[in-house]
């Protein structure tokens, strides 16, 4: 399987190269042209939105009807299926939740390659796993398109902002083409290499950020146990070495900041599933490479716990109300 996919990618950069020659110029002229989106949830719709302010008429579809008329409502244009989206678009973005779900929005009966059409850009923003993404990469390559894995990091309020990172995988010469439409969405794009180093970089990232909520959740506890006013134990945190993303910008626990899910009992954000869902594939990526990942196993632990006991549609950073119930408090 490793051979077949190191010959899919050796194929792929040829063709690529051709391609970048055929259509890549075509694309920079026409930038303005219709640009699809599959996947209006709490990240597709803001990003979508983005790309509107810019000026890019979008070309919209989602299972759910409601997020299709709320973006209706501010001027895209709505089709029924991925596959209408691919008939009207050359450069389609899609953001959706598990690597089942692309499988089935690219390659399903109304999937987008039943109607691509030759030199359209696909970029693929939902995080999934490498594997995966390569596999679209091949399957888009059969029938002329090119497929870029580009997920991202920073969570609802960075897409609704327009500062969201993008890890982006895929062919280099293509990287310029999809550029144009990931800095209308995001602050910063990084392109990580071939096909599936995008989703190796999220996977990492995630993984780390899992861990450290639950440090910050602990840390806090602790410290709220030991007669620290919550709010001094987080300053003195974020000006000392134990400082990081989830004591500074995103801290667990309610009072502490404002305009973060523990504000609003852990409403919004990104779901205690998604976190363990993302657990799974960095747990599964670790067993593939013979990994050892015993932080990131545990975290996965945790996270799928929590799902299990009524955290499945809470904010991640919820971890600190598990802990405290979980002490009886």
């Amino acid at each position: 399987m490793a051979a077949l996919f190191r010959g899919s990618r050796n194929v792929l950069l040829r063709w690529n190269k051709h391609v970048d020659l055929a259509f890549v110029s075509t694309r920079s002229m026409a930038s303005k042209t219709p640009v699809g989106f599959v996947g209006l949830g709490n990240m597709g719709s803001p990003m979508a939105k983005n790309l509107l302010k810019n000026g890019y008429p979008v070309i919209a579809t989602d299972v759910f009807p409601e997020s299709c008329k709320e973006l209706q409502d501010i001027g895209a244009q709505v089709v029924d299926s991925p596959a209408e989206v691919a008939e009207k678009a050359d450069r389609i973005l899609t953001m959706l939740p598990s690597s089942p779900n692309v499988i089935e929005v690219y390659t399903g009966p109304n999937g987008i390659l039943k109607k691509v059409k030759k030199g359209t850009l696909l970029i693929d923003s939902s995080t999934i796993d490498p594997a995966v993404s390569r596999e679209m990469a091949v399957a888009a390559e059969k029938m002329g398109a090119v497929f870029m894995d580009a997920p991202v990091s920073g969570g609802v309020g960075a897409a609704s902002m327009a500062k969201l990172t993008f890890m982006v995988g895929g062919v280099k010469e293509e990287y310029n083409a999809a550029q144009e439409l990931l800095t209308c969405m995001g602050a910063n794009a990084v392109y990580c290499g071939q096909v599936g180093t995008g989703q190796a970089a999220k996977i990492c990232n995630n993984m780390l950020l899992a861990i450290g909520m639950i440090g910050t959740a602990e840390t806090m506890n602790l410290g709220i146990r030991l007669g620290l006013d919550p709010k001094l134990l987080a300053k003195i945190l974020n000006m000392s070495s134990g400082r990081c993303w989830s004591s500074d910008t995103y801290n667990p626990v309610p009072g502490v900041m404002e305009g973060v899910p523990s504000a609003n009992n852990y409403q919004g954000g990104f779901g205690t599933t998604l976190m363990a869902k993302d657990l799974g594939l960095a747990q599964n990526t670790a067993t593939d490479t013979k990994t050892p990942i015993p932080l990131g196993s545990l975290a996965h632990q945790i996270f799928r716990v929590m799902c299990s006991r009524g955290y499945a549609n809470k904010d991640f950073s919820s971890v600190f109300q598990f802990l405290r119930e979980e002490e009886g408090q």
